[in-house]
């Protein structure tokens, strides 16, 4: 692979086609990926939008549900019906919060923890198929130019 700047490849970003756009592969990939979790979390009976928050869970569990549905690029309506669908699926328990009995705790169930484990598993492998052919150094890199591809859009909102 080529060590040289995206400039000197492409210098001329203008009389790039769509396909040729970075944000446009960005998008294509984030498309990819989602099809390729949707398709197998479905054979473990998830959406990759329940994943979402029971990864969010494990990570920190009894967030409110505002801060759950930022997590997952959700609306908190979208995120309540998420979790009920969790909570019936018996992945998920919530229950009054002791100071504010409107607000809902949510926590992992020993049935979530193990389903969680298993859609671990298809993420991890769905990712090294997405990253097939690449050295550690070039996953190294590619991680730090998204982030940074992050940060420079969130600095702009």
């Amino acid at each position: 692979m080529s060590t040289g700047s995206f400039e000197a490849i492409c210098p001329d970003r203008e009389e790039m086609s769509m396909a040729e756009k970075i944000g446009y592969l960005v998008k294509r990939v984030q498309q990819n990926l989602r099809g390729a979790m949707d398709s197998r979390l479905r054979l473990l009976q998830l959406t990759t939008a329940q994943y979402a928050a029971l990864t969010a869970l494990e990570q920190a569990p009894h967030l409110s549900n505002a801060a759950l549905a930022r997590a997952c690029f959700v609306t908190p309506q979208t995120m309540i019906e998420i979790l009920q669908g969790l909570e019936r699926m018996g992945l998920v328990a919530r229950q009054a919060h002791p100071q504010h009995g409107r607000i809902l705790q949510t926590e992992l169930t020993a049935a979530g923890a193990a389903k969680l484990e298993q859609a671990h598993a298809v993420s991890g492998e769905i990712e090294a198929q997405m990253l097939r052919g690449f050295t550690p150094e070039e996953e190294a890199h590619l991680h730090r130019w998204l982030l940074r591809c992050c940060e420079n859009l969130a600095a702009a909102i």
